[in-house]
């Protein structure tokens, strides 16, 4: 393509983008037909003309999206992405460095992006690196964490492995933490059991006083705690566990204290919830995910660790071929990845557009119309509260007059599935204390109180045509 052809396929392709962002679709289902047309398509065995590609996206994929676009997507913890950053995705993918190493602008792009992300929440200090998400960013601590123990206890986990005859080690997870601390705790050797999960206070936070109790139990079974992973923000309610009284802990019995932020650690720019985020400046490493509360398109991800040279003795393999490159060490010494993009752009382009004070008042924003939610469901007879609302997620129940407790069980799953296949406002289902649950999200800078009214009447209309059906 000659530079004016590709000019005006790019025009279309940004058209394309930004009348999907202003459009804010909702969730809507792929047909069959199309289904099967997208997944089982043959590969061309002669190339196509991009501007034919590009209608094909227009009106095969671009229709059909998982609808986080709309202020009335309250799944998950999936925000849209902001302008700014789909520029700076383009950009990115425009100048493609295997953001490494050297003395080329992405890699202190990112060395500033991850100092203002530290900044933000207050951990300070240590070094880190973006990653795809919160679960490699996890992955990444954890590991440090790993080989801080078993150098603690005079033996190399890089060399040996936990093959060694050495005491097993345990990781401690709030039965609402993240899945990916167990599977991290499976990739890296320990094994599922040796995931101790838990329990939860009234609050859905880790009981710290069962916490302590478990630790001599274990230490007292012949095992060797090494690291408590405590949440910042679960998925599942928001909740944020007694990070104080964990730090303390962990300092007293010489563990490693991870925090899995990635959704709820931005919330120390609210200063009413501050105070509980406090502990992050003490925490060992910290999982963060700007592609959930800022707004930054997908994928990025960032892991933050107070010991740099742990971190880098942790990682750190370097091939000959690499050895004298300019601006060593490198991030792929901090981490597992040696080809990495340049996911930093998006990011510095997002934190410069919105500033500190823009990142705080979306924060704040979002936790007004948490509780204003809260307000509406508790104050109607048909609805019940289930947990705490401290940051943007609200779990609650429909219950409409006349059903026992099986029917109600029954009806949350029923009506989540309602609410999504009818198109005015997308919610999901969950469990919480062994109950099914609804659970929304609220994440969309543009959601407002009128969206939020909506989803409790969608919510309503679809529990009584099913409750009468």
């Amino acid at each position: 393509m000659d530079g004016d052809g590709l000019r005006q396929l790019g025009h279309r392709a940004v058209d394309l983008a930004f009348d999907h962002l202003e459009g804010r679709p909702g969730y809507r289902s792929v047909p069959p037909e199309l289904r099967r047309l997208l997944q089982d398509a043959p590969l061309p065995e002669a190339g196509q003309p991009v501007a034919d590609i590009l209608e094909r996206v227009a009106t095969q994929v671009l229709p059909y999206p998982m609808g986080n676009a709309s202020p009335r997507f309250f799944a998950w913890v999936n925000s849209p992405p902001a302008p700014v950053g789909v520029l700076g995705d383009l950009l990115a993918a425009a100048m493609n460095p295997a953001c490494t190493f050297g003395d080329h602008a992405d890699v202190y792009v990112e060395r500033c992006a991850v100092r203002w992300l530290s900044e933000l929440v207050g951990f300070g200090g240590g070094t880190g690196l973006l990653t795809s998400g919160g679960s490699m960013a996890s992955l990444t601590c954890i590991a440090a964490a790993r080989h801080r123990a078993a150098r603690q206890d005079g033996w190399d986990v890089r060399a040996d492995g936990l093959q060694g005859g050495h005491a097993p080690l345990s990781l401690y997870v709030s039965e609402d933490g993240h899945n990916c601390l167990r599977k991290a705790a499976e990739l890296l050797g320990l094994g599922s059991r040796a995931v101790r999960l838990v329990p939860m206070d009234g609050e859905f936070r880790m009981d710290v006083g069962a916490l302590a109790a478990m630790l001599a139990a274990d230490r007292a079974a012949g095992w060797r705690p090494f690291c408590v992973a405590a949440s910042a923000g679960t998925t599942n309610t928001g909740a944020i566990d007694p990070l104080d009284e964990l730090v303390d802990l962990c300092a007293a019995e010489g563990l490693w204290l991870h925090v899995d932020g990635a959704y709820g650690a931005f919330a120390a720019l609210d200063p009413e919830v501050a105070p509980r985020l406090a502990a992050l400046g003490r925490a060992d490493s910290l999982a963060l995910d700007p592609h959930k509360w800022l707004q930054v398109p997908l994928e990025c991800g960032c892991a933050l660790v107070r010991d740099a040279e742990l971190l880098r003795a942790a990682f750190t393999m370097v091939p000959p071929y690499l050895r004298d490159v300019e601006g060593r060490p490198g991030f792929d010494e901090y981490g597992f990845q040696q080809t990495r993009g340049f996911r930093a752009l998006k990011l510095w382009m997002g934190l410069q557009e919105a500033g500190r004070s823009g990142c705080a008042e979306m924060v704040m924003r979002h936790r007004r119309l948490a509780r204003h939610l809260e307000g509406l469901l508790g104050s109607a007879p048909d609805f019940e509260v289930v947990a705490p609302v401290t940051l943007s997620v609200v779990c609650f129940r429909h219950a409409p007059a006349g059903l026992d407790a099986g029917a109600v069980d029954d009806l949350q799953r029923a009506v989540a599935s309602a609410v999504q296949a009818g198109g005015e406002a997308y919610l999901t289902s969950s469990v919480l204390g062994g109950r099914p649950v609804l659970r929304a999200c609220i994440l969309h800078r543009d959601t407002s109180e009128d969206d939020i009214a909506a989803l409790v009447d969608v919510v309503r209309r679809a529990g009584r045509a099913l409750a009468s059906a």
